[in-house]
């Protein structure tokens, strides 16, 4: 446990009155809002980030720096606006990652377990696909002659990239390998095919998944005497091959470890493809450093291959193994990733430009992870609260949750929490109810933005409003009559000169 004693300077009124009048003249700078058009906008997803998981993540990046924590901010946290975002779907009170990254990539509301189709298609049910097809944000950027990519810490072929470039009414058919005989039958296709097909030439891909790309049992290259890693797929493609020779004189390469992702030179990288893991990728906290690269190494290197095309870019970057940590009951896990994912966050905006860039920070959907207890100023996020409890007088984790795999019975009654390791990265928080894996929490989540149009993502919003809101700030999709506008269109001596500046940026960091 930290110990924390109060700083002399937070003793005095002063103290915090100066603190306030600083954050309101900020506020009042704000009052002359970004009306530019985005060259850019990236989006980053934090799955089952909740408003919870963001205030514990906010302490534990404190802590890691020797901070207190509660004080500290965020790299979103300092984003001028935030908003919330309804998580329902169209069929679920409580949703799930696949109909939720229906809506804020497609712009449409959608059933549960389906990705880049509308409410009309029933999941498993391969004759509504067919006319029910929904497109994505992303698409619409490729259309508008942007490039475009997808980073994520799961499959690329998992629930939130999938919605990206997929119409598919089961998330489950990662490739042929995962569907029914009469699905395939039926003429639908794996989202793992649908990602090379749907698309064409999606700029950079990368993230975990590689077995979905070969034929069934073909050997993983990197634990090639593990047959869970082999190939799935029945129909005998090799997908990654294919994409090779389809872009071999576009320069396009593809990597499957860190170094070699590492010793390209994003000059000369027109298309890239990194499958690092056969499935997901591993936790940070359990990440070969030699082999598989942070989420912050991948953005780095998308946004340096994307910025080179004068008409913008957009970036989906997913940090999915949030979701996974809470699901399994290891909050420790989930919050380090939430931790990573805001150090992503920093360094695209050292990358990028408010002025041009449009960025927004959002989660698909909470948990039932919590944090209380009455616990002191700078008590270890993942620590005791300073009592026992009232009722079988044994100790408690200030971090719980509503359910999950943490439920244990020990004699008769709960496990007593100061007998284990619960500082443990693979700690099983307790929980109320006994469940094999944790769910999703229903209410409402942040979404935090700064750039171009930042300020139209404001209020408590229907999540399907994010791309939108999003499309509209870069000049894609159905909403471009304000494009052509004065204000938005003419040129100007500020613009030029920072439009040298960036080109005169972006040589430096290619160098």
């Amino acid at each position: 446990m930290l110990l924390y004693f109060i700083a002399e300077q937070e003793k005095e009124p002063k103290f915090w009155n100066d603190w306030a009048q600083r954050t309101l003249k900020n506020a009042l700078d704000l009052q002359e809002l970004n009306k530019r058009i985005a060259k850019n906008a990236i989006l980053f997803l934090g799955d089952g980030m909740g408003i919870s998981t963001v205030t514990a993540a906010r302490i534990l990046k404190g802590q890691m720096t020797g901070q207190s924590g509660e004080e500290g901010q965020l790299e979103m946290d300092k984003f001028p606006y935030v908003a919330l975002s309804k998580t329902y779907n169209t069929n679920a009170q409580v949703p799930d990652s696949a109909g939720t990254a229906t809506a804020y990539l497609c712009g449409v509301k959608a059933n549960e377990g389906t990705v880049g189709v509308s409410a009309a298609a029933v999941r498993s049910q391969c004759n509504t696909t067919r006319g029910n097809e929904v497109h994505s944000i992303l698409r619409w950027a490729k259309e508008s002659g942007k490039s475009v990519g997808i980073v994520t810490t799961t499959r690329v072929n998992h629930a939130t990239p999938s919605a990206a470039y997929a119409h598919c009414v089961d998330r489950d058919w990662y490739s042929d390998g995962e569907m029914p005989q009469d699905a395939i039958e039926g003429g639908c296709k794996d989202i793992a095919r649908q990602l090379f097909e749907n698309i064409p030439n999606i700029d950079v891909i990368m993230g975990g998944g590689r077995k979905y790309m070969y034929p069934k049992n073909t050997s993983d290259v990197e634990y090639p005497s593990e047959r869970k890693h082999s190939g799935t797929r029945r129909d005998g493609r090799n997908l990654v091959e294919e994409w090779s020779i389809r872009t071999s004189k576009l320069n396009g390469h593809y990597v499957w470890n860190r170094s070699q992702l590492n010793s390209l030179n994003p000059r000369n990288v027109d298309y890239l493809l990194g499958l690092f893991e056969p499935g997901d990728m591993l936790y940070e906290n359990e990440r070969n450093a030699e082999t598989d690269p942070s989420l912050t190494e991948m953005v780095e290197i998308a946004i340096k291959i994307l910025m080179k095309n004068p008409r913008g870019f957009y970036l989906l970057v997913e940090g999915g193994r949030i979701d996974h940590g809470h699901h399994e009951g290891k909050a420790n896990q989930a919050l380090h990733e939430a931790v990573q994912m805001d150090l992503a966050i920093g360094l695209a905006g050292r990358l990028t430009s408010e002025y041009d860039t449009l960025t927004v920070v959002t989660a698909d959907h909470s948990h039932v992870f919590t944090f209380g207890g009455y616990t002191l100023r700078g008590n270890s996020i993942f620590g005791l609260a300073p009592m026992v409890s009232d009722v079988d007088q044994k100790p408690f984790t200030s971090i719980l949750y509503g359910n999950g795999p943490g439920f244990k019975v020990v004699d008769g009654g709960r496990e007593n929490v100061s007998t284990i390791d619960y500082a443990n990265s693979n700690y099983l928080a307790q929980s109320a109810v006994p469940l094999r894996m944790e769910t999703h929490g229903g209410e409402d989540v942040a979404i935090f933005s700064k750039g171009p149009m930042a300020h139209l993502l404001h209020g408590v919003q229907e999540q399907n409003y994010i791309p939108h809101a999003m499309a509209y700030a870069t000049c894609i999709g159905q909403n471009k009559r304000h494009c052509l506008s004065t204000n938005s269109a003419s040129p100007s001596v500020a613009s030029a000169l920072h439009g040298l500046v960036a080109v005169l940026a972006l040589r430096l960091l290619l160098c």
